[in-house]
Formats: C-alpha cells, sequence, structure tokens
C-alpha cells in the first residue's frame, strides 16, 4: 500500500520546510502527499441564514485558491508528473485537533509539519506541534523551520532497546524504500543491565538485509537526554532522527521540555519522526 502523508501549512514561509521535506520523500519513496491547510471562519452573529451560507462558501473558496496557489509555486522547478498530490483545507476551531481527525479518519501514514510558523501564529504553530506529538496515533514529522531539501540517506533510531523488533520494522519500513542507512543510537546508563553479545547479535541478524549499524554511548548524566542525543547527531548529521513515544506527560516533557533545553523539537536541525509507542 501506498504511503499518504499529510502535509500541514498555514502558507508561511517557515511553513515551507514541511512541504521541502514531503516533496524530498516523494522524489526517493513514490507516495501521496495531500497538502493541508486548517482554517477557522469567527461568526459574531451578524450574519444568519443563507446569507452565512454563502459568506463561508466564499471564504473557502478563497482559502481553496491560496492553497492550490502556494502548492503550485513548490512545485515550480519539478516535474510534477510523476507526484501523486491534492490540496485540501478543511475548517475548525482547533487545528492539532482538526489535523489529527482528518490524518486519523483518512489512513495516513505520516503527518508532517513544520516546527515553527511566522508572525502571530508562530506561538500557534509551535503548540500545534508539540500536540500533535502527545497525542496523535498518526506519526508526526517534525521538520526545522530552516530545512532545505537534501538526500534522506542516513536515519538515526534512538532507542532504548527494550521494544527492539517491534519498533524496528516501523523504522525499517520507513528507510528501506528511501534506502537509507540505519543507526541504532543507545545510551547506556550506569543502572542498566548490560545487554549480551547474543542479543546484540540476533538484533543484527534479524536485520541483516538492511544498511544497520549499531551505536552505543555512555549516559552523560551531567546532562539532559535531549543533549546527550544532540551531541551525537551533531557529528553523525543524519537526515532524519527517529523516536518512540509513550506519549505520558512526564515522558514529553523529559525528552521535549528538559530544564536545559526548552523547545527542543521546535530548535532541532533535522527532521524528527515520532511514533507512538502503544
Amino acid at each position: 500500500m501506498m504511503d499518504k502523508i499529510l502535509v500541514t501549512t498555514d502558507f508561511s514561509s517557515n511553513s515551507k520546510a514541511a512541504c521541502r521535506f514531503a516533496i524530498q520523500l516523494a522524489l526517493q519513496h513514490k507516495c501521496e502527499l495531500t497538502f493541508f491547510h486548517s482554517y477557522y471562519i469567527a461568526n459574531l452573529g451578524l450574519i444568519t441564514g443563507e446569507d452565512l451560507v454563502d459568506f463561508e462558501n466564499n471564504a473557502a473558496h478563497k482559502i481553496q485558491k491560496k492553497l492550490n496557489k502556494f502548492v503550485e509555486i513548490l512545485y515550480k522547478d519539478i516535474d510534477e508528473s510523476q507526484f501523486i498530490k491534492k490540496c485540501v483545507i478543511k475548517s475548525g476551531v482547533l487545528v492539532d485537533t482538526n489535523i489529527r481527525e482528518y490524518a486519523r479518519e483518512n489512513n495516513f501514514s505520516f503527518i508532517c509539519i513544520s516546527t515553527r510558523g511566522s508572525g502571530k501564529l508562530k506561538k500557534i504553530f509551535g503548540s500545534n506541534t508539540s500536540n500533535l506529538i502527545r497525542h496523535s496515533i498518526v506519526p508526526v514529522i517534525a521538520v526545522p523551520f530552516n530545512y532545505r531539501s537534501s538526500e534522506i540517506n542516513k536515519i538515526i533510531y534512538a532507542s532504548d532497546l527494550l521494544n527492539f523488533q517491534t519498533e524496528m520494522k516501523k523504522v525499517s519500513a520507513f528507510a528501506k524504500p528511501l534506502k537509507a542507512q540505519i543507526e541504532i543510537l543507545h545510551f547506556e546508563f550506569p543502572t542498566d543491565v548490560t545487554v549480551s553479545p547474543i542479543s546484540l547479535d540476533a538484533m543484527m541478524m534479524t536485520n541483516a538485509a538492511l544498511n544497520v549499524k549499531m551505536h552505543f554511548e555512555k549516559i552523560n548524566l551531567t546532562e539532559s537526554l535531549v543533549l546527550n542525543i544532540q551531541r551525537v547527531i551533531k557529528k553523525s548529521k543524519p537526515s532524519v532522527v527517529i523516536m518512540f513515544t509513550e506519549q505520558s506527560r512526564s515522558f514529553f516533557e523529559k525528552i521535549f521540555h528538559p530544564s536545559k533545553s526548552v523547545n527542543y523539537s521546535f530548535n532541532a536541525k533535522f527532521p524528527l519522526l515520532v511514533f507512538n509507542k502503544t
């Protein structure tokens, strides 16, 4: 089955980052892109009946034309014949809820969103990203606002190895069509039980057909887990980092809002793909 990616935009220049990443993904691996804009038309009660319907329809028509034009410009220098794409707008009061519901109801494989909007929408768009990561059952790709298109050829999968085989199936399903190398990053805590060589061999044998390598790192307890991860990826320079989250408040705050690294998912220089552990 072909992957379906919901690409969100608020029409800002920064939101083009998610669009660029999704287009790059589609260039390397045929998938269907749906460019999505969530809008809400406030009615103060001054218009009612058929006039209200006409007003809302006219506003929606203008927004749809704006999205179509926005996407048309994105593909200006690209041969569109190799892409399967559509443009969709949907009304909803809460942007992140609107996105989640549409993605779930239409069986999307991924939601792709930029990590920062612009102007007055800046804080709202940041909140949407964090809310999607916390609550969406559809995996979320958070793309830094300054992302520039490049080949997706290396993936870091940050793993605690507790549910490795199940998680690795999802990681490999994402990486294999892209022919990307997978680097499995595991941080060893002093209290951890050492992973046996036999277990490691079994992991590698199971994924022998893939381009996989293991990377074990001693955790630096003077830094947050986020800073430990950032230190590694700064050297490794991956195309994408993959994490799995339990979507509980405590876990989310530990990973994405540690005291030493506020707004981790918004300030990173690499796309972050987050799967729901459960």
